[in-house]
């Protein structure tokens, strides 16, 4: 699940290393991540994984994501 995040993550923000992206990497603090790029990781998140956001959801991790995407999946 990682793995493919990362390469969602890769689209929103490709000048970052993504082999340096854990599960404990705050999206704000650590990948400067603003509102407009988190509203094109939920968009990038619904078409890699087949799914559509039915409310707002918070993530401050990588692993928030992993861990909110495996449980809709």
């Amino acid at each position: 699940m990682l793995d493919k995040l990362k390469d969602v993550l890769g689209k929103v923000l490709p000048d970052v290393d993504m082999s340096t992206v854990t599960a404990d990497t705050r999206l704000i603090e650590d990948l400067g991540f603003d509102s407009l790029a988190m509203m094109m990781l939920a968009m990038e998140i619904e078409d890699a994984f087949n799914f559509k956001f039915k409310e707002f959801v918070k993530f401050n991790t990588v692993g928030d994501a992993c861990s909110y995407i495996e449980s809709r999946i």
